[in-house]
């Protein structure tokens, strides 16, 4: 049987999450994304996900050491990161950084050092001081200070940290098979993961939300949200951030991050606007296009943090990179526990 994209072709067994797309779930490891979200940090679930089951105290301790101790990057990685010219993009960047890095490199140091290089990539291109990691941060509050220079407030921690633990793992996609079949070979995490960032790269996969914030940059005022809407639609524009090719009900990670949002003492004035434009929209979409049931989906309320955290759209991909390199280990992990290497055949159609 051919089916082009091996679209629908199950390729393994998995037990590192599960997509419902008719009824809007997303669990991992058996525990669904909300509730993750809700009650865990970003080292905690990145633990559920590479071991299989919630640390206890001591080992999150430990695990949270490790990752601290493993932020730092070495010598020969700042050399190489500035030799490459200014022109490249980030994930050109972060994917050169991380294919210089050991063959022994495991997944700790892959998860701790990718927004490490981001960051420092960043602030060498704009003429800033490099910003050395702080080791009395956590994962996400670390990766903020180092691309903005500035303490953060809790509040953009916590949005950030939402969109990046609901964003490590979510099945089968691009640069999780890249990365799988990559490994299967008895290859090293290094090059997996590399693999990965180069599949990421690609703008149907890994594309910046740059349409999302077109829109809420377009519409700029509650007052405004209808008539936008409306043009669009009688234009017949798409709407971003409208949709998913999954889900054909609510994405869950939105959702998630929407209630995470919504627990916030102090909601940001983008994010207000992000809010009453999603609900504005869905009504409208209710009346034009009534049999599609459309909702916001994940990249939505990304674009909406990313404008309120005021980080460039350029970052917006190594972002998603430096929560998704959780999930190609645990994948990558979980390939060589059981392997066998990847090797689909071809139907020939050429002349014979």
């Amino acid at each position: 049987m051919y089916r082009p994209g091996l679209k629908g072709i199950i390729v393994t067994e998995t037990k590192l999450s599960h997509i419902d797309g008719e009824n809007g779930r997303l669990i991992y490891r058996g525990t669904s994304i909300q509730e993750l979200v809700k009650n865990n940090t970003f080292e905690k679930v990145a633990y559920f996900l590479l071991y299989g089951e919630l640390p206890t105290n001591k080992a999150l301790a430990e695990f949270n050491s490790k990752l601290k101790d493993q932020r730092k990057l070495p010598n020969h990685v700042k050399t190489i990161i500035d030799s490459l010219p200014k022109y490249l993009s980030m994930m050109d960047v972060l994917r050169t950084a991380v294919s210089s890095l050991s063959s022994n490199t495991g997944a700790i140091q892959l998860i701790a050092i990718t927004p490490t290089i981001v960051a420092y990539r960043y602030r060498r291109l704009n003429s800033m001081k490099v910003i050395e990691t702080d080791l009395n941060l956590d994962h996400v509050e670390n990766f903020l200070y180092m691309l903005t220079g500035n303490s953060v407030n809790k509040s953009d921690v916590k949005m950030l940290e939402a969109y990046m633990i609901m964003t490590m793992e979510h099945g089968m996609n691009a640069s999780t098979f890249s990365a799988r079949v990559t490994i299967s070979t008895q290859s090293d995490l290094t090059a997996a993961v590399t693999s990965a960032l180069g599949t990421m790269k690609g703008p149907l996969h890994g594309g910046a939300p740059s349409g999302v914030i077109e829109l809420l940059d377009e519409i700029g005022a509650e007052n405004k949200i209808s008539d936008v809407i409306h043009k669009k639609l009688e234009n017949k524009q798409r709407i971003m951030g409208f949709g998913h090719r999954v889900y054909k009900t609510f994405d869950p990670r939105a959702e998630a991050l929407k209630d995470k949002i919504l627990e916030l003492a102090d909601i940001p004035d983008w994010i207000d606007l992000a809010l009453k434009t999603e609900q504005e929209t869905i009504r409208i979409l209710s009346t034009y296009k009534p049999n599609q049931k459309l909702y916001t989906n994940v990249e939505y309320y990304a674009a909406a943090i990313m404008k309120s955290l005021e980080l460039d759209s350029s970052l917006f991909t190594a972002i998603f990179s430096s929560s998704r390199v959780v999930g190609w280990c645990a994948h990558a992990t979980e390939q060589i526990n059981n392997n066998t290497i990847f090797r689909p055949a071809a139907k020939y159609v050429g002349k014979k």
